[in-house]
């Protein structure tokens, strides 16, 4: 099976974070973050983090466009709450680019990671959004934890189920509770944590609409 890694960086030192990545032998780092800066944690900035991680071997790539959580266009978001709907953007021809390069790495042999900076994958984009794609296309997922072991998508989805749907097992007068699913799980954490319109401050942005794009949800 084809295999998948995830990483936040910022319970590691950087001493750690690439001694973990030595240990999954891990050739290619992918940088998920829509701005590959850190104001905390200055050593993962891209200029300073690239020379690091080729003195071990391992490429660095940025997938802000592809795979990024602060994507801008109108049309991806929520029309209600006006959050990024992480569904509607897994549709686009952008995430549709990132999956398949993502792809020609892994039939090259090499693996990768995706890297962000939340320490908990099941708080953030790699996970929610990303991974969980690579996962319904039968990758095998494996998120690595602070304490450097891994777990794997099945675990994050638990987890979402056991948060929002704690008595999910209990039968009600109208039977098993008929909302307490993945797929509305994965929708609640979005709801949480995706990247909102009014955080956009370019407000020309909000009438750029790629027809690619829309084509691609339509």
């Amino acid at each position: 099976m084809k295999e998948l890694f995830t990483i936040g960086y910022s319970p590691f030192s950087m001493t750690d974070f690439l001694e973990v990545l030595k240990r999954y032998r891990i050739r290619l780092l992918i940088d998920v973050r829509s701005v590959p800066y850190s104001s905390h944690y200055s050593a993962y900035n891209k200029e300073n983090l690239i020379p690091m991680l080729k003195s071990i071997g391992i490429v660095y790539d940025n997938y802000a466009t592809e795979f990024g959580a602060q994507q801008t266009n109108p049309v991806y978001f929520d029309k209600r709450d006006g959050y990024l709907d992480f569904d509607k953007y897994v549709k686009s021809a952008s995430f549709g680019r990132g999956f398949q390069k993502a792809e020609n790495v892994i039939k090259q042999g090499h693996l990768f990671a995706l890297m962000c900076a939340e320490k908990d994958p099941a708080t953030c984009h790699r996970s929610i959004m990303v991974s969980r794609v690579f996962s319904e296309c039968g990758y095998c997922i494996k998120h690595i934890l602070a304490d450097g072991k891994t777990e794997g998508q099945d675990d994050i989805e638990t987890q979402l189920l056991d948060k929002y749907f704690p008595n999910r097992n209990q039968l009600t007068l109208w039977g098993e509770d008929q909302e307490a699913t993945v797929p509305n799980a994965y929708r609640k954490r979005n709801e949480e944590i995706g990247f909102r319109l009014e955080n956009v401050k370019n407000e020309a942005v909000h009438n750029w609409i790629y027809k690619e794009d829309r084509a691609a949800l339509f």
